[in-house]
């Protein structure tokens, strides 16, 4: 089984450079490329048509979303869900405010990356002025560029907290202790909103789990996948 790894706003393949020794015996790592399109259905497609026929989907933040989207395009070929620091709820009016000055923008307009502020914001306080991570993060939108910023960037999010319902798969809901975008109480309503899935909390972690706490999240990850091969 082929586990399906679908990145956030701009990131790319390395966020889960970390966790690759600890994910590899639950089998081939497959990752998702969200780069080129705007909206959740043709991210959830294009994914889908580079997928293998069956797997276990994994969702971090805005790939939360996307992979909501991968289950109700095709729920049969997700054997099983996690979803990692991410929402049910709709854009805020910020956020959609953002996004328009985004599509204002000039195409040709250079992308040098996040800014520092907002990638600061992402990690836990006590990394907000840690320039490893800072640069490493920022580096992950460097190498997507200003033609993935701008599609992903005008991604709408309507929420999908009425579509839960559906969700049938074995699920696992993870949030971050000191996540400053996602709170503890968004992961909370999409444990309550799919049934039987399961909630687990890395306390000493920011918003981007994968590289700010992977052992820690390796903890989580690892005994649950192995519960699912075992069905």
């Amino acid at each position: 089984m082929s586990l399906l790894l679908v990145p956030g706003y701009m990131a790319d393949d390395t966020l889960w450079d970390d966790l690759r020794d600890r994910l590899a015996p639950f089998g081939p790592l497959v990752h998702a490329d969200l780069r080129h399109d705007s909206t959740l259905e043709d991210m959830a497609r294009r994914v889908l048509r580079d997928a293998p026929p069956g797997f276990i989907l994994v969702g971090f933040s805005m790939g939360g979303y996307v992979a909501r989207e991968i289950v109700r395009q095709a729920p049969g070929r997700v054997r099983a869900l996690v979803l990692i620091a991410t929402s049910t709820r709709p854009d805020s009016p910020a956020l959609r405010h953002s996004k328009a000055r985004v599509a204002q923008a000039a195409p040709s307009v250079s992308f040098a990356g996040l800014s520092r502020v907002a990638i600061a914001t992402s990690l836990h306080p006590k990394d907000s002025a840690n320039e490893a991570l800072i640069e490493r993060v920022r580096m992950m939108g460097v190498r997507l560029g200003g033609e993935a910023f701008r599609n992903q960037s005008l991604l709408e999010r309507p929420g999908d907290l009425h579509l839960l319902e559906p969700i049938r798969c074995p699920t696992l809901v993870v949030a971050a202790g000191h996540d400053r975008l996602r709170s503890i109480e968004e992961s909370q309503e999409l444990h309550r909103g799919i049934a039987g899935s399961e909630f687990a909390v890395i306390e000493d972690s920011g918003h981007m789990i994968p590289i700010e706490a992977p052992a820690q999240l390796g903890d989580v990850l690892a005994p649950w996948l192995e519960r699912q091969a075992g069905r």
